[in-house]
């Protein structure tokens, strides 16, 4: 969460966070009564439901203020918990559960901003899905037996969300009916280390939503235009993708991510101490105890450390650290080790990675 956090920093996104509960007119007014009651949580006297999207308070958070043309895009993301009624079968272990946290957002824009919105999505997702070597397919969901609005908005929504894909060069598969009731959608699906497929990100065109709870903004004119709202996601289902990850990795995680980055073996007490300091701010572990050097290293191996090292009265003396790994060793200058490491986490690279950037300066 904290990476895709930094992310949106830097794409323009603003982190709200919306109720849980609302009202059934809310939900009533937004069409997920009618289309999603058999997947809603109602209370008891079935006034108020708990939210399985975040759309309705979005639109509500937009409606809340004047908007400008100049203003626009609009992009809210949330973090926010959503309950869905799954059917008992459906359950399987973290990738699908009833209690789940998104990487949401809505994005509200103009007619004309519609497409750069989205490849800048689809660019968000191949960034993403890059960081952790997954590769994906995209499928796009037209228009379901079920549907709201017009034929004809369905249709336009369906063309932008093809040319943005063509645009960005990638290959999809049309998948007939499958969309939201309120908008047609771009489902990113990976596959885990089992072979099964899951749907994680998702890109949604609606033009429905901003009609149902009356959103304006003002043009150049000063006329008051109606938004249309895209619906994306990212990793989808935060638990979902966890268990991706650790199914795809095992149980070592890659670098920047893993709570186990270096595992440090010291035969030595006071250059310990600096080199704590120096890793100020990095997961690691220091055994100094009455082991062996190869016991004490293949406890950090069980763990499964990234890195692991060994400082002992050598290192103490030319002020550098031993690090092993893929069975070999090599020593590196103390400054310099803290700097590789920096540069692996700030970039979310692997220490092989580092090692065939032969031109790197740090």
């Amino acid at each position: 969460m904290d990476f895709i956090r930094t992310e949106y920093l830097k794409r323009g996104f603003s982190e709200v966070i919306s109720p849980n509960i609302f009202s059934i007119e809310l939900w009533k007014k937004s069409g997920h009564y009618d289309n999603y009651k058999d997947n809603m949580f109602m209370l008891e006297n079935e006034n108020m439901a708990l939210k399985p999207m975040n759309c309705p308070g979005h639109c509500m958070m937009f409606k809340s203020s004047d908007h400008s043309f100049r203003q626009m895009p609009i992009r809210y993301a949330d973090f926010g918990v959503l309950h869905r009624n799954e059917l008992s079968g459906a359950l399987t272990g973290l990738t699908r559960v009833r209690r789940f946290q998104q990487d949401d957002a809505h994005i509200f824009c103009t007619k004309e901003q519609v497409k750069n919105e989205i490849i800048n999505c689809l660019k968000f997702v191949k960034y993403v899905y890059g960081v952790f070597k997954f590769k994906f397919a995209l499928f796009l969901s037209t228009r379901p037996e079920k549907y709201i609005g017009e034929i004809s908005e369905w249709n336009e929504a369906e063309n932008s969300l093809e040319c943005a894909i063509r645009d960005c060069n990638l290959d999809f598969t049309l998948n007939e009916g499958d969309g939201a009731f309120y908008g047609p959608k771009i489902d990113i699906v990976l596959q885990d280390a089992l072979g099964r497929q899951n749907q994680c990100a998702t890109i949604q065109l609606d033009f429905q939503l901003p009609q149902r709870f009356n959103l304006k903004y003002r043009n150049s004119e000063g006329t008051q235009q109606t938004p249309v709202i895209i619906h994306r996601a990212i990793l989808g289902s935060i638990e979902r993708f966890l268990a991706i990850i650790i199914e795809s990795y095992g149980s070592k995680l890659p670098f920047w991510l893993t709570p186990r980055q270096i595992g440090i073996v010291s035969l030595t007490d006071e250059y310990t101490n600096v080199v704590k300091d120096k890793l100020n701010g990095f997961k690691f572990e220091i055994l100094q105890d009455s082991n062996t050097l190869n016991k004490n290293i293949k406890i950090l191996l069980k763990k499964s450390y990234s890195l692991i090292c060994v400082i002992g009265n050598k290192e103490a003396q030319e002020g550098t650290i031993n690090l092993r790994v893929n069975n070999k060793q090599k020593s590196y200058k103390l400054e310099d080790f803290i700097e590789m490491i920096k540069y692996m986490e700030k970039n979310k690279i692997e220490y092989n990675d580092f090692l065939d950037l032969s031109t790197l300066k740090i």
